[in-house]
């Protein structure tokens, strides 16, 4: 026997008519609770539905921009399987085919290029290192006539740094909408400052929430600021937790000063140095290691084409 809410699953919330092969119900894509028989259906249902609407689909939005990622939006190295460092310095991109590898593996390569008296290549799709910035820049170009998210954001960040506004929000806007999460982070911040557009703070938020759904740190970090100002210190400190929880210093940071100022507990700020340290622990390897020795001691100058 059908239950009650499978019942009323199976009618339309507005006429009741029932599901059959000639009509057809299609659920309130912003709560997933009711189901329709058409769009004229949906509209005279709204006033009575919108509350719970809201509230449902609110609900839903937090459980996806709360969800913990598995990583920060670097991702693995493409070429060893290990988390990419947070840390700059540790990682290369390559303009020739758009990936970032870690320093361990550019630093390998090197080394056996230099030992077999090879060709400097490309660590990744092992193409010809670029000999001028004018080689590096057509290489760039042609990433992103083929519409390659990672080049059309670099080329958009590229503009936005040379306080091109214009040109950098419409290349980061392409790049938003091929799925690329930096872009999301960057036009976040030109909604905050009115940088080529409009000031707009739900804009900017939207493009923070994107950003931290995709692992995106710094975007998380901020969110976290947003709403601390904002009074609300629980979502802050969740905010501030996932992000440390994907290595990042400047939330755990905010996490320890919270716990002395007594707004984070203690069993929260412990987890969360755990969960930090674990996330810098998963981006080490030996190859990396031998990089950051080479570096201090000044041979990767000589080595990495990259650098």
């Amino acid at each position: 026997m059908m239950s009650s809410d499978e019942a009323a699953d199976s009618c339309c919330a507005s006429c009741s008519i029932a599901e059959c092969d000639s009509t057809k119900l299609k659920k309130c894509t912003a709560c997933y609770l009711v189901r329709y028989c058409s769009v004229k259906c949906q509209r005279e249902h709204r006033p009575q539905h919108k509350k719970a609407c809201k509230k449902r689909a609110a609900e839903l939005h937090d459980e996806k921009l709360f969800r913990q990622p598995e990583s920060s939006h670097f991702g693995d190295c493409p070429i060893c399987l290990i988390p990419l460092s947070l840390d700059r310095s540790r990682r290369n991109m390559l303009n020739c085919c758009s990936n970032i590898v870690c320093d361990g593996c550019s630093y390998d390569n090197d080394l056996r290029q230099l030992e077999e008296r090879l060709e400097s290549t490309c660590p990744f799709c092992r193409q010809s290192t670029s000999d001028t910035n004018e080689e590096a820049e057509l290489r760039q170009m042609k990433r992103v006539q083929v519409n390659d998210p990672v080049a059309i954001r670099e080329f958009g960040l590229a503009r936005y740094y040379e306080q091109d506004y214009t040109h950098a929000f419409e290349n980061l806007t392409k790049a938003v909408e091929l799925g690329d999460v930096t872009a999301h982070f960057t036009l976040s911040s030109m909604y905050r400052a009115g940088q080529g557009v409009a000031k707009n703070k739900k804009k900017e938020i939207y493009h923070l929430e994107q950003a931290s759904i995709g692992g995106h740190f710094k975007a998380r970090h901020n969110l976290g600021v947003e709403e601390f100002q904002n009074g609300r210190i629980d979502r802050a400190v969740k905010h501030w937790i996932i992000a440390a929880t994907t290595g990042d210093d400047a939330s755990l940071d905010v996490i320890k000063r919270g716990y002395g100022q007594g707004f984070v507990g203690k069993e929260d700020y412990a987890a969360a140095l755990r969960a930090h340290q674990a996330a810098v622990n998963e981006t080490k390897s030996p190859q990396r290691e031998a990089a950051r020795v080479a570096e201090q001691n000044g041979e990767m100058s000589a080595l990495d084409p990259w650098k």
